[in-house]
């Protein structure tokens, strides 16, 4: 796969506002690390500018994890260390700013989270990547993704694993793997979104019938973190002006890749998710 013309050569006028100004919310007081592979694969697949929201009595130690380049945006919080419900008011302002919004990993079930997940998902029309628990908060809800305007609507990518596919639909496991394509294609047209249905050559589906399978990618790849990277690399992607399906199909086939050449110097057995962060610097080289 070649990279898009934008992304191979950069104006020597340029700087970092022109690609794109992401910004995450993920983490939780047990899930911290989520946050932080999000944010990391999305400035090391390009960005400009990333800056990751995170319950204030989070933020210091966040700031010891995360890489120095990263910025952190401290936010009201829940009894649970999970960002609040009341700190709305504070990301809409924030969001005047940004160029995507990428949300979900290690957010948390707790109910006011989920309920601001719900809340930024029916109020705000820009570029966004659902993933993790801002998918959880979807399950029951998933008229959201289908606004009266929806013609209008800045599509929303929606990226499952298996598991996660087969609770937002109420149906077994089994059914979503019989039925990988046709269950993304579906899903994509009804609620108007782009569909990455995660998991052994990942599919990839549009509300107008556009598919793409993914061949890279290895085992090694099933272990915590890695569809947080994929996050972010999705993100990143988007926020440096790549039109949606682009963005999620060049994210995941890159995504695998960098899985594929860390798993040749790890093996497959000892790979982990930021071993994928690593290499992508190296993938991106192989498609230039």
């Amino acid at each position: 796969m070649r990279l898009p013309a934008q992304l191979l050569q950069r104006n020597p006028n340029s700087n970092k506002k022109d690609f794109g100004h992401v910004f995450i919310l993920a983490g939780c007081a047990s899930m911290l690390g989520a946050a932080c592979l999000v944010a990391q694969s999305a400035l090391r697949s390009g960005s400009g500018l990333v800056t990751v929201g995170v319950a204030k009595s989070l933020n210091g130690i966040l700031q010891k994890k995360i890489a120095i380049e990263i910025m952190t945006k401290p936010l009201p919080e829940t009894k649970d260390k999970s960002i609040a419900l009341s700190s709305f008011e504070e990301i809409k302002k924030f969001l005047e700013r940004v160029d995507v919004l990428a949300m979900g990993p290690g957010l948390s079930r707790n109910i006011s989270t989920q309920k601001l997940i719900r809340k930024i998902i029916a109020k705000f029309n820009l570029s966004m990547v659902i993933d993790a628990d801002a998918l959880n908060a979807l399950i029951g809800y998933l008229n959201l993704l289908r606004t009266p305007n929806s013609e209008l609507q800045t599509p929303k990518i929606l990226t499952p694993h298996p598991g996660e596919m087969a609770r937002l639909l109420n149906v077994s496991l089994n059914a979503v793997q019989k039925n990988r394509l046709e269950i993304a294609k579906s899903f994509a047209k009804k609620y108007n979104c782009i569909l990455v249905l995660k998991g052994n050559k990942t599919v990839i589906a549009d509300s107008n019938g556009n598919t793409f399978i993914n061949h890279t990618g290895n085992p090694g790849m099933a272990t915590a973190g890695c569809g947080d990277v994929l996050t972010g690399m999705i993100a990143s992607f988007l926020g440096q002006g790549i039109k949606a399906f682009e963005a999620a199909k060049l994210a995941v086939y890159l995504h695998g890749l960098a899985g594929d050449l860390a798993a040749k110097e790890k093996t497959q057995l000892s790979l982990i998710a930021s071993d994928i962060i690593e290499k992508i610097p190296e993938a991106i080289k192989k498609c230039n």
